[in-house]
């Protein structure tokens, strides 16, 4: 539970191997972490009712296992709780590519695609590791700082467990790749960049007048390009 694999590459079966464009295709797990690391969300798809339903939804990792929650009556969780294969994504938008022609328009991305089986966590250990998980990598400081999930929080909590094992990662980078014959002219081309910034924090209007902000949420560094 948590570890770190640094033995397992990536794209390890026919599922997760890149094909499309498997020259931007990463084989080291640490970029798969990073990945997961920079996100804030991702999209779990699973099957509901004989189809394929794609949901957003926040995450945490601890070592080589993703952990995500939601409500108990959740149907989209039931459903990966049964034990049907789950896939979830997180994909990071770094720029817009403009090219010399409409074809070769892009993106500079950052793409992680993870298969598998989800487990549920019914563990109370693994529970709470599992949610500081998903706290902390929304608002770094918060599990500590605050209120921990009391028995009937806990109660309406489904808390899932996927391994990362089968997973792969594929990342664009850099200008255009544009025909020769479109580069002469002058058609603008390149890259422009794009970025998440944290702004200035808005306090509950509950608080007490003069309320500081803590450094958690004011330092928090979150500049996360995507």
């Amino acid at each position: 539970m948590g570890t770190v694999d640094t033995v397992t590459p990536l794209s390890p079966t026919p599922r997760s191997t890149v094909r499309r464009g498997a020259k931007r295709a990463r084989t080291d797990r640490a970029e798969l972490h990073a990945v997961l690391d920079a996100g804030l969300v991702g999209h779990l798809g699973v099957v509901l009712d004989g189809a394929p339903v794609v949901l957003p939804t926040g995450y945490g990792r601890r070592g080589d296992t993703l952990y995500v929650h939601g409500s108990t009556g959740a149907a989209s969780l039931r459903a990966a709780a049964a034990g049907g294969p789950v896939c979830f994504t997180v994909t990071l938008v770094d720029g817009v590519v403009y090219a010399r022609s409409a074809f070769h328009h892009s993106m500079n991305y950052r793409c992680a695609v993870v298969h598998g089986l989800a487990r549920p966590v019914t563990d109370p250990g693994e529970l709470l590791l599992g949610l500081e998980a998903l706290t902390e990598h929304l608002a770094p400081g918060s599990w500590t700082a605050t209120r921990q999930p009391d028995r009937r929080e806990l109660a309406a909590t489904a808390l899932l467990a996927l391994d990362l094992t089968e997973a792969s990662v594929k990342v664009r980078t850099g200008p255009p790749a544009d025909d020769e014959r479109d580069l002469p002219g002058g058609v603008w081309a390149g890259v422009l960049p794009l970025r998440t910034e944290a702004g200035e924090p808005e306090p509950c209007p509950q608080l007490p007048p003069g309320t500081a902000v803590p450094d958690r949420v004011r330092y928090r560094g979150v500049t996360r390009s995507s």
